[in-house]
């Protein structure tokens, strides 16, 4: 492997040396200072820990397991009691020293609430590729859970024969795959990665026989799982902790099957648009909410109103003469939209709470004039943001514009791979990976004037999150040698930034290293934060390409509530989001 050779035709070939990664300048000199003779021992590897990697709890035990965890390394002291420069710099580009808090597991207080949480949530969770053509499985729904989704979205229709429920995108030439079949999956994987609830919204379009059915259906594959409240409607939505291992079921109250309905979003389906073709490899850049209102985060002149018609106005207040009791009986988390526009679908009730929904369209519009009327909304009660019709297929948006406003359930389209994507699986990589990320205090506190957050408002900076990029690896052992290039090893460049309100949102890059798997770019970026507790840190590695657009090198998303300060190993993940087995970047993260 100290050799590769590429051709440039088919009688010349070009030979280039497989290099050894070289320790960055700034390591060494760390190295010297900490150490002693060349040699860093237990006491001063703990004076390391505690000073640059700021765990001010680490102990000389603590430092000298990691020295004994180095033993299978041949540069290890004779003594086997100190590092050497190579020791320690294996120590710090290892796996073993993560960007983020080691998993403790679940450390967020998980008693408040529903409504005081961030929930993993997936859109039309049935489907395997776009929104109109693709293949209905339970298979998504399944790798969905074993990423630790939390909120499963099935759109319930009549089969054929009008006799039993099927699971499908209504009226496309996607192809249904029975309801049963969907729910056993759920109950079969809900709890695999995660104890927490899963949620189940269903999308009803069926008579009331077929909601009987429904019922039948769900109470017995459930059992005792399923949460059921007593009353018509909850005061207060329980707590995670509370509803632990329990799948709770979340949809409009019934209505019946109208051909009226079915005519009119057929007539929906003609306004849908082709997604733009310029999309680069790895997917588009995440549209910006930059501006100095919420309404520049609009990319496109749709009309406001969603084409998809997945929420009626008007289904809260139908006629429920001839539904099924019991399987209104079912449904835990009442949804719908009140009659009377905005302000009356805001309204927060004293006792009573609800789940609206709005397409990230009628996010975007409502929060113009009614930003802090939906944070206030979002306290008490669950707001569900999904993508609009036009992403046939299966894009995803900036999910920053749901959090900011406080709602819980931003749904994806969890086949919808790329940079939006990205962002979600970093937030959820926050409390254990378990679904559920507590929202920070001020989207739930309220002032002594009655006065809530506004996201409009421009805040002060409240720290600085310097980012150095040193080194990276791995690209040889998870690549072929051509992958990249066909004439040379690859020039990589990496791009770091934040993902957060609008005033914190940028992304820089490094220059990009030639004809190098080893690059070493030592680059330092410094990025004012305003409301840190929101902000994500997106990290891509791509291969600048002179001729052709740049290949997709690598990429995480790591939230900086968990984010460490110090020298850490940072693992890299390919374009759907599973981790490379060797790419890692060496970077290191200061606040000030």
């Amino acid at each position: 492997m100290s050799r590769q050779t590429y051709k440039v035709c088919f009688c010349c070939t070009r030979r280039f040396k497989l290099g050894v990664a070289e320790v960055p300048p700034e390591i060494k000199a760390l190295f010297e200072k900490y150490s002693e003779n060349g040699f860093m021992g237990a006491a001063q590897l703990q004076r390391f820990l505690i000073e640059v990697q700021k765990q001010g709890k680490a102990t000389e035990e603590e430092a000298q397991a990691i020295i004994d965890g180095l033993k299978h390394l041949t540069i290890f002291h004779r003594r086997g009691s100190a590092l050497n420069l190579d020791g320690f710099f294996k120590y710090l580009f290892n796996d073993n020293n993560p960007p983020l808090i080691p998993s403790t597991g679940v450390h967020h207080d998980m008693t408040a609430p529903l409504s005081h949480y961030f929930i993993f949530t997936g859109h039309n969770s049935y489907l395997t590729g776009n929104q109109l053509s693709s293949d209905c499985s339970d298979v998504p729904i399944i790798q969905a859970l074993e990423r630790g989704v939390r909120v499963i979205e099935l759109d319930i229709w009549p089969n054929a024969k009008k006799d039993n429920v099927d699971v499908l995108h209504g009226r496309t030439l996607t192809t249904p795959v029975e309801l049963i079949k969907c729910l056993r999956s759920i109950k079969e994987h809900a709890f695999t990665v995660s104890d927490y609830p899963v949620v189940i919204t269903l999308e009803d379009h069926l008579t009331p026989d077929l909601q009987a059915k429904v019922a039948e259906m769900v109470t017995k594959t459930f059992g005792d799982v399923l949460f059921s409240p007593h009353s018509e409607g909850l005061k207060e939505f329980p707590s995670p902790e509370s509803l632990k291992r329990r799948v709770i079921i979340s949809t409009k109250p019934p209505k019946e099957y109208l051909e009226a309905k079915e005519a009119k979003e057929k007539g929906d389906d003609s306004q849908k648009e082709k997604s733009s073709g310029d999309e680069e490899a790895w997917g588009k850049e995440v549209p910006s909410l930059k501006g100095d209102t919420i309404a520049d985060y609009k990319q496109n002149n749709v009309d406001e109103e969603d084409v998809s018609g997945e929420e009626d106005p008007d289904d809260a207040d139908r006629s429920h003469h001839d539904v099924a009791p019991e399987y209104r009986r079912l449904i835990a988390i009442h949804a719908g939209k009140p009659k009377g526009g905005l302000e009356e679908c805001l309204k927060v009730e004293p006792d009573k709470v609800r789940r609206l929904s709005l397409s990230e369209q009628q996010l975007e519009k409502a929060a113009i004039t009614h930003g802090q009327q939906i944070v206030r909304f979002t306290q008490r009660n669950m707001l569900r943001v999904y993508p609009k019709g036009t992403r046939i297929d299966s894009s995803n948006y900036n999910p920053l514009i749901g959090w900011m406003h406080g709602a819980q359930m931003v749904a994806f389209n969890m086949q919808g791979y790329g940079r939006s994507l990205w962002l979600m699986h970093g937030m959820f990589k926050a409390n254990g990976g378990c679904g559920y990320v507590k929202k920070p205090d001020f989207l739930l506190q309220t002032g002594p004037n009655n006065e809530v957050f506004d996201p409009k408002v421009k805040l002060p900076v409240k720290k600085t999150l310097k980012v150095t990029v040193y080194t990276g690896e791995g690209w040889y052992n998870d690549f072929h040698h051509t992958h990249f290039d066909q004439f040379s090893p690859p020039d990589f460049y990496t791009r770091v930034g934040i993902a957060g309100v609008p005033a914190d949102t940028i992304m820089k890059r490094t220059k990009a290293i030639e004809d190098n798997w080893l690059p070493s770019w030592n680059e330092e970026f410094e990025f004012p934060l305003t409301v840190p507790e929101l902000a994500l840190l997106r990290i891509e590695v791509h291969e600048y390409d002179m001729s052709e657009k740049d290949d997709f090198g690598g990429q995480t998303c790591l939230p900086l509530s968990e984010l460490r300060e110090g020298i850490r190993a940072v693992p890299l993940y390919s374009r759907k989001g599973d981790k490379y087995n060797h790419v890692k970047l060496l970077m290191r993260f200061e606040y000030h």
